[in-house]
C-alpha cells in the first residue's frame, strides 16, 4: 500500500497562509483521487477538499471553501493544499488520503464519511493559528 507523508504545517498568525504537501510513496498514488482532512481532539475528522486522479476536477467542503485550493503534481506524486486567510478555528492536524478506488473524480470523496475505514493516513501535519 502507498505510504503518505504530509508536511507544511506550522504556527502562523490569523490571516496568514500555508501550503501543505502530501507525498505518496509510489507511482500508484497518481491513479487515485486524493482528499485532505483535518481533525482536532474536540472534533471528529472533517473533510476539507479533494482532487481527482487526473487533477481535472476538485471538490471543496463548505467549511473552508473559498480559502483553500487543492492541486496535484503527478510527476512528483504530490498533492498540495493551499490555505489562505487562516483563522484560529482552522487549527488542526491535517491529513491526506487516497480514495479507496482508483480513477475517480474528486466528488467521490465527498460521498464517503471522513472516518471511512478504507481511507489510509500518514502522520498528519499540525497547523496552529494564533489570534
Amino acid at each position: 500500500q502507498v505510504q503518505l507523508v504530509e508536511s507544511g504545517g506550522g504556527l502562523v498568525q490569523a490571516g496568514d497562509s500555508l501550503r501543505l504537501s502530501c507525498v505518496g510513496s509510489d507511482n500508484t498514488f497518481r491513479d487515485y483521487a486524493v482528499g485532505w482532512f483535518r481533525q482536532t481532539p474536540e472534533r471528529e475528522r472533517e473533510y476539507v477538499a479533494a482532487i481527482s486522479w487526473t487533477g481535472s476536477s476538485t471538490d471543496y467542503a463548505n467549511l473552508m471553501k473559498g480559502r483553500v485550493t487543492i492541486s496535484r503534481d503527478n510527476a512528483n506524486n504530490t498533492v498540495y493544499l493551499q490555505m489562505n486567510a487562516l483563522a484560529p478555528e482552522d487549527a488542526a492536524v491535517y491529513s491526506c488520503s487516497p480514495f479507496p478506488h482508483p480513477y475517480t473524480t474528486a466528488g467521490a470523496m465527498g460521498f464517503l464519511p471522513a472516518n471511512h475505514p478504507h481511507y489510509r493516513w500518514g502522520q498528519g501535519t499540525q497547523v496552529t493559528v494564533s489570534s
